[in-house]
């Protein structure tokens, strides 16, 4: 058989490879795209292993079904005989298969059932730079097993771009084998996206540029299927008749796929619109040119909503090295990245692994079923993160899959017997058996094969598409489903007797219920988020929903509406019984910024979205109390009556504590300190009180000086009095502000005054704001002899031109004081 093999890159380093496998029983394999190492690696062990099978383990079904496809040509005979695969929806095996090429989740799943790899010789982990969660665990179960059970178990990492030595010593300081490539030389150009640019236009653009100057197929990347459709609509009838535009992502059938990476016709050119899925374990012939938007979505798990969202984010500088390689494949090629050069630097080394960012649940209950009560223990290259850990138990327990103690229950057995995520197993365990399980099971089904019934965010309107479809795949899918529903058990009690859609979904998202409000297409999730439909949408004008999917939800607060990508709407008067043990009746006290005060209301909800609710009479007493400093710690102390003395008094004590804080303990009396300590100093002096009306200036006033140390009120006068006595008797207020205690005064009231009036017993002089008679400023002066001395001349000028009937002295010093004018005569 190895006689027969085509001669490739990886072929020089077979023999190394065979040797290090023979002698520790695992190794890593680093080589480029195109050095061959996907299809003639296994065919090579196949001559080194007497019995048992080989498992490659893939992380695409599509590159699943083209590695097994080539392999089998390679040998001259159908998939299914000595080489075939398994994979979800789709297997080909039979009793002589030697080499079968599986999932990375399937892989998990065989590993989980036969704990001993029963007649498994051999796995084989291909592109495991990609690092998904269900091939990370996968190898971290394999290692357990190699560890304690099947010594003689052969293990072997490959992968294009990975830190091999850090793999390595995870295998046991395993030998790292190092292929050269077969790759063309890729020249690399920037074309860099202008601000506002849509990634669609962009890719477009260069796409439609490089058909004018090249003569090869080109493959772009884009981040997910929405773009390349745009993308599509950009391309379509701008580009030549002789040039063949194929979409390739996740969700196109397999026959879509094929049709992708299948050669161009002879005289024909391609284009290829492809998601992350193009980067490694295929190879697209006659591409010589690639365009990089530099962009991909990736699963970032928020703990606590429960949700995962995709964010479109940047790719590492790994990823981006793979993307460019894909042009020099066959022949010379050129790469042209949608960004600048200098950015390449910034970007990640490599991609962040899946289990940094991913919903855990599946892995504790899958780790439970294996013995494993803290996944953490077993040998992962990243652990998972502990906070992440601890919000997939408390999941799982919301989900009836796990008791108090952390033990599965019978419920969670069921569960994980299935071959779905906890949520949906759920779903279909607690459906009753008969038309609801089966129901049940298609929505599973649905909800984890994107695509499969048409893209309607109408739940219910997708799996009658489904129903009607007659194709491959929805006859494959509905198998599936009823294999499902047959494996779920009829005996663990109390079952959902309802077939409809969106009653089932509330088994699988109790947390996302999602009740109407405001405008039509608006929700609020019970989980606290709010989602949004296009007001043309069927769905949006529907009273409750049960969301399954919601993307584009942060965690800050500047963003907390998501886009709802799948619900099924639900009848809100039978929410309380499918789930009376989750709505809680009580009655609340609550601020009401409109009338700023507190409002007592009788309320049901479900979490944090409202049923119902009715008013009620508020009570007197501290609680409402609390209820109303809450509320104005949210609206912020300027709503409080202060009145005008309020609002001096404040002043003068937050003025004076910079000076005077650090020797007498002088408390602070900004904002921040005052709204952290509304219950300490305001609320004991406004007893009963519910609305901030009610609290008047007086008790503001005592609640303000009661923060002050013993005896220091009586000091606030002498230390920053309220008002200056001028030389003519006027009690004129003082304002105490950032730069320091401002007098405004008409200048005639300060005749007679040779020294510059201060407070605090004369060490703080005033900034004194002088006045015309009709109270305009003139000047502002912290010295008013230098005033007298200086620029009183030209003021006094000006003043008797405009004030003629008041006096006017030479020298102000020895002029009496006055606030009226000369009298008339």
């Amino acid at each position: 058989m190895r006689a027969s093999l085509p001669r490739l890159p990886v072929s020089d380093v077979l023999p190394d490879l065979s040797e290090a496998l023979g002698d520790q029983g695992a190794a890593v394999l680093v080589a480029p795209p195109g050095a061959g190492k996907t299809t003639l690696v296994p065919l090579h062990l196949l001559g080194d292993i007497a019995t048992g099978r080989i498992i490659l383990v893939e992380p695409r079904r599509l590159a699943a079904r083209a590695a097994a496809t080539r392999m089998a040509d390679l040998l001259g005979e159908a998939p299914g005989a000595t080489v075939g695969w398994r994979m979800r929806l789709d297997t080909r095996v039979s009793a002589s298969t030697r080499i079968e090429v599986v999932t990375e989740g399937v892989a998990t799943r065989m590993i989980l059932s036969d704990p001993e790899l029963s007649g498994v010789a051999a796995i084989l982990f291909d592109e495991f730079h990609e690092r998904s969660l269900d091939g990370d665990f996968a190898l971290a179960l394999a290692l357990d097993i190699r560890e304690a059970l099947r010594p003689d178990l052969k293990l072997l990492i490959m992968s294009a771009t990975l830190d091999g030595a850090r793999v390595a010593t995870l295998l046991g300081d395993a030998p790292v084998i190092e292929s050269e490539g077969r790759a063309f030389p890729v020249t690399i150009r920037h074309r860099d996206r202008a601000p506002g640019e849509a990634v669609e236009d962009a890719v477009a653009a260069a796409v439609r540029e490089e058909l004018r100057a090249g003569s090869g197929s080109i493959l772009a990347f884009l981040p997910g299927q929405r773009e390349i459709e745009r993308t599509l609509e950009r391309l379509e009838g701008r580009v030549a008749a002789d040039v063949i535009l194929a979409p390739l992502y996740g969700r196109l059938e397999g026959a879509a796929q094929d049709l992708a990476i299948r050669p161009a016709p002879a005289g024909r050119r391609k284009v290829v619109l492809a998601t992350t899925i193009a980067e490694t374990s295929i190879t697209i012939d006659g591409v010589t040119t690639v365009v990089d938007s530099g962009l991909k979505r990736a699963p970032v798990f928020e703990p606590a909503t429960g949700l995962q969202r995709l964010e479109t984010v940047r790719v590492s500088r790994a990823s981006a090295d793979q993307r460019a390689g894909r042009a020099g494949r066959t022949a010379p090629g050129e790469a042209i990245r949608l960004w600048r050069a200098e950015q390449t630097a910034a970007l990640d080394a490599f991609d962040r692994p899946e289990i940094l960012v991913s919903d855990l649940s599946a892995l504790v209950l899958d780790a439970l079923a294996f013995g494993v009560s803290d996944p953490a223990s077993l040998r992962f290259l990243d652990p998972p993160p502990g906070l992440a850990i601890a919000e997939a138990r408390a999941l799982l327990r919301d989900l009836g899959a796990l008791d108090e103690t952390g033990r599965m229950t019978a419920t969670g057995e069921a569960m994980r017997a299935l071959p779905l995520a906890p949520r949906l197993a759920r779903m279909v365990v607690g459906a009753a058996p008969g038309e609801p399980r089966r129901i049940a099971a298609r929505l599973a089904v649905l909800l984890s094969e994107p695509g499969l019934g048409g893209p309607s965010v109408d739940l219910a309107e997708r799996l009658r598409l489904w129903r009607a479809d007659r194709s491959p795949r929805a006859r494959a899918a509905e198998g599936l489903a009823g294999r499902i529903a047959g494996m779920a058990p009829s005996d663990l009690g109390d079952h959902l007797d309802d077939d409809d859609p969106g009653a089932l979904l509330s088994l699988a998202y109790p947390d996302r219920v999602a009740l109407a409000r405001g405008a039509p297409g608006s929700f609020l999730l019970s989980n606290g988020r709010g989602g949004t439909l296009e007001r043309e949408h069927a769905l949006s004008r529907e009273p409750a929903l049960v969301v399954a999917d919601l993307q584009g939800v942060s965690t800050g607060a500047a963003q907390r509406t998501g886009r709802i990508r799948s619900a099924a709407a639900i009848d809100k008067a039978r929410l309380d019984a499918l789930l009376v043990a989750r709505i809680v009746e009580e009655d609340t006290l609550q601020f009401d910024p409109a009338s700023r005060s507190v409002r007592a209301r009788r309320v049901r909800r479900l979490g944090r979205a409202v049923l119902a609710e009715a008013p009620l009479p508020t009570p007197a007493g501290e609680a409402t109390g609390r209820a109303l400093m809450a509320g104005l710690r949210d609206i912020g102390l300027a709503r409080l009556p202060w009145g005008k003395d309020g609002e001096r008094l404040l002043a003068r004590l937050r003025f004076l504590h910079p000076a005077y804080g650090a020797e007498s303990g002088w408390p602070a009396f900004t904002d921040e300190a005052l709204l952290a300590d509304l219950e300490g100093w305001l609320l004991p002096f406004v007893p009963g009180v519910s609305t901030l009306a009610q609290i008047g200036e007086g008790a503001l006033r005592e609640a303000l000086l009661a923060r002050l140390p013993p005896g220091e009120a009586r000091r606030l006068d002498d230390l920053a009095p309220s008002h200056f006595t001028a030389p003519t008797g006027s009690h004129l207020p003082i304002r105490y502000e950032a730069e320091g205690p401002v007098l405004a005064v008409r200048v005639q009231e300060l005749f007679g005054l040779s020294r510059h009036p201060a407070i605090a017993g004369g060490h703080l002089p005033l900034i004194l704001e002088l006045l015309s008679p009709a109270h305009r400023p003139i000047q502002i002066t912290r010295d008013l002899p230098g005033f007298w001395k200086g620029s009183w001349a030209d003021v006094r000028a000006d003043l008797r031109g405009r004030y003629p009937r008041h006096p006017w002295p030479e020298d102000p010093t020895t002029a009496p004081a006055t606030n009226r004018a000369k009298p008339r005569g």
